[in-house]
């Protein structure tokens, strides 16, 4: 009787550190605010088609030149099973809205070789990140 005692706490004490862990590691979670600082939002584009493949073009002004961020910051984006996410990142010259498009050249030439780095999550996920400009 008394072991069966153990055993019940022993096993409530499991569930109560399970439960806290879960609700402790849900509600502190880093969001957008660990970005804050790197990169300013010139524009982007979604297309209007909810039932096929969804397009997401951003373009974004890069404050912060380490490509690290940069690639976590496409992770943390949107996206859609057999959609596409493209982030295009900006130097610092760029502080005009950019005029996007849904499909290659994305953006007018002129600003190709102001890019520094391209993120593009393919339609399955799949994920490249490369300096400068790929399209």
């Amino acid at each position: 009787m008394k072991s069966s005692k153990i055993i019940f706490y022993f096993i409530i004490a499991i569930v109560i550190f399970l439960v806290v862990w879960i609700g402790k590691e849900s509600f502190t979670q880093p969001g957008l605010e660990r970005f804050d600082g790197k990169y300013e939002m010139l524009s982007s584009y979604r297309n209007e088609n909810n039932t096929g493949p969804v397009v997401r073009v951003m373009a974004v002004r890069s404050l912060d030149s380490e490509t690290g961020w940069m690639k976590e910051f496409g992770d943390f984006q949107p996206h859609t099973k057999y959609g596409k996410t493209i982030v295009f990142f900006f130097s610092e010259e760029v502080n005009n809205e950019v005029e996007l498009a849904p499909k290659a050249p994305y953006f007018p030439s002129e600003l190709e070789g102001k890019v520094i780095a391209t993120y593009e999550k393919g339609p399955m996920g799949d994920v490249k990140f490369k300096d400068g400009y790929q399209e």
